[in-house]
């Protein structure tokens, strides 16, 4: 969050262990929280996934709220159409990219562009203090580097629906667990 926040972004968090979401069901009534999240997540113009591996995927409540986005599916444009993500996984071992690999799968199912740049992160009981904090400065590097890199894109597809450089843009940061 603080490499888009110094890119200029404005940004957002949603965890989803105190956002609380049913389980989505076709014709359940969205929850106030679900239809705030799916706002927030319209507007924006780019997005941060951050999810624990678990049993080698992404979490069932992350899965769970990104099942949500179903509200976005009559907007237009629908779902994520054009937003950039960044995907950050976190595991428990040594291993955490199938995590990675889940969410991009689910970022071009939803019509979103997943920057190339992303961060499996071993270990995690050890890379981060009680605070969520990396300890090890060159995570740390690494997760800013990421935000700086989402909000470039972001720009880029705002601006021009293609790479360029010269202009601002917002990202949100939305999901992390």
């Amino acid at each position: 969050m603080n490499g888009a926040s110094s890119a200029g972004a404005r940004t957002v968090i949603f965890d989803v262990r105190t956002l609380n979401l049913p389980f989505y069901a076709p014709g359940l009534e969205a929850p106030k929280n679900a239809v705030e999240m799916c706002e927030e997540i319209y507007q924006a113009e780019g997005l941060i996934w951050s999810s624990p591996m678990y049993h080698g995927t992404i979490s069932g409540s992350f899965k769970n709220a990104i099942d949500w986005f179903q509200l976005l599916a009559d907007r237009d444009p629908p779902y994520l159409q054009d937003k950039v993500v960044g995907l950050i996984s976190t595991a428990g071992g040594v291993q955490g990219l199938q995590a990675v690999n889940t969410m991009e799968f689910i970022v071009r199912a939803l019509r979103g562009w997943a920057v190339p740049l992303v961060i499996p992160i071993p270990n995690a009981m050890e890379t981060f203090d009680g605070e969520g904090r990396a300890r090890d400065p060159k995570i740390e590097g690494l997760l800013d580097h990421l935000g700086r890199e989402v909000v470039r894109a972001a720009r880029q597809f705002t601006t021009h629906g293609y790479c360029d450089y010269s202009h601002q843009a917002s990202a949100e940061v939305f999901l992390r667990e």
